[in-house]
């Protein structure tokens, strides 16, 4: 019975555990938007702590002390203390002004419309920020790179050193999209436009996923996040831009119908509709929706097993 305090300390022990492992993306940040983010957690949770530990600790300590048979002073008449009184007040008047500072700060520094850590670095170069409009689909990520006049299924890549703006909408239900060591999750919404933004400092390849539950192919909804050079992206786009496949709005309607991309097929589209972004919030707007038939759940299902 006296180990149940210090029970409480073992999801301490299992976060630093999880901090050394490879497996906790969430642990790894590779440019600045995610680092921040990776900040944040540890600061709110070392503050918690500091908040959480002594609590415990003088739960123990008057367990022990106020014990049957300990004999301890007991005062009657007491009624104040000024020491007291600042202690318990004033600390954690300190504790959660310190924190809603930090927290202000490290909001508008990672703001997802204008990512103030990202302010000079766009500044300087405004024509190194990459625009791509990201429609999320049951169950596929559709990335339209309007510049590049290119799009694909389930692949996103970006140049070395660029900064990468987002527009984003769902022709379905709700979702997040998420690349944990490089983009924080963020509500993709049928009918509506969030936008996103992070930095490309590394080269490297990553997993991003949808992280809002979405029905039966919700598993396969992945897509393949790539940092290339500078001169291996524009052979990338090249590439892309001589698939005879192209994307007009039509040929969106009949990608959008449900389907799981279970063997992670990419595909690429030249020329897609400047305007296909737009005609698919207004189409979410107008009610359009791709129902998930009964059998093609069940279908989905039986590959799970």
């Amino acid at each position: 019975m006296r180990l149940k305090p210090y029970l409480a300390l073992l999801p301490m022990l299992a976060l630093a555990a999880c901090a050394s492992s490879g497996d906790y993306l969430l642990f790894h940040p590779e440019n600045l938007i995610a680092t921040q983010e990776w900040h944040a957690t540890i600061v709110d949770t070392v503050v918690m702590m500091l908040v959480i530990l002594p609590v415990l600790l003088v739960i123990i300590w008057f367990g022990w002390r106020y014990r049957a048979g300990a004999n301890a002073k007991h005062d009657p008449d007491w009624s104040h203390n000024t020491a007291l009184e600042l202690l318990v007040w004033g600390v954690p008047l300190l504790i959660v002004g310190g924190l809603g500072w930090y927290t202000v700060k490290t909001l508008y520094a990672i703001e997802p419309y204008n990512p103030g850590l990202l302010q000079k670095q766009i500044a300087a170069d405004p024509q190194n920020v990459l625009h791509v409009d990201v429609i999320a689909t049951d169950w596929q990520w559709v990335f339209v790179y309007p510049q590049q006049k290119i799009a694909t299924i389930d692949q996103l890549v970006v140049p070395q050193g660029a900064v990468v703006k987002f527009n984003l909408t769902s022709a379905s239900v709700s979702n997040d999209i998420y690349v944990p060591q490089l983009l924080p999750m963020i509500a993709v919404m049928p009918g509506m436009r969030t936008k996103d933004t992070f930095d490309a400092p590394k080269l490297g390849q990553w997993t991003g996923f949808a992280a809002d539950f979405s029905g039966a192919g919700f598993s396969w909804m992945q897509f393949d996040t790539k940092i290339v050079s500078p001169a291996d992206f524009t052979a990338w786009v090249q590439k892309a831009a001589s698939s005879p496949d192209q994307l007009s709005y039509a040929d969106f309607q009949k990608l959008a119908q449900p389907h799981a991309n279970i063997g992670a097929k990419i595909s690429y589209f030249s020329n897609p509709d400047p305007q296909l972004f737009d005609k698919v919030v207004a189409a979410a707007q107008a009610g359009v929706v791709y129902p998930v038939s009964a059998a093609l759940t069940k279908s989905i299902a039986s590959n799970e097993k």
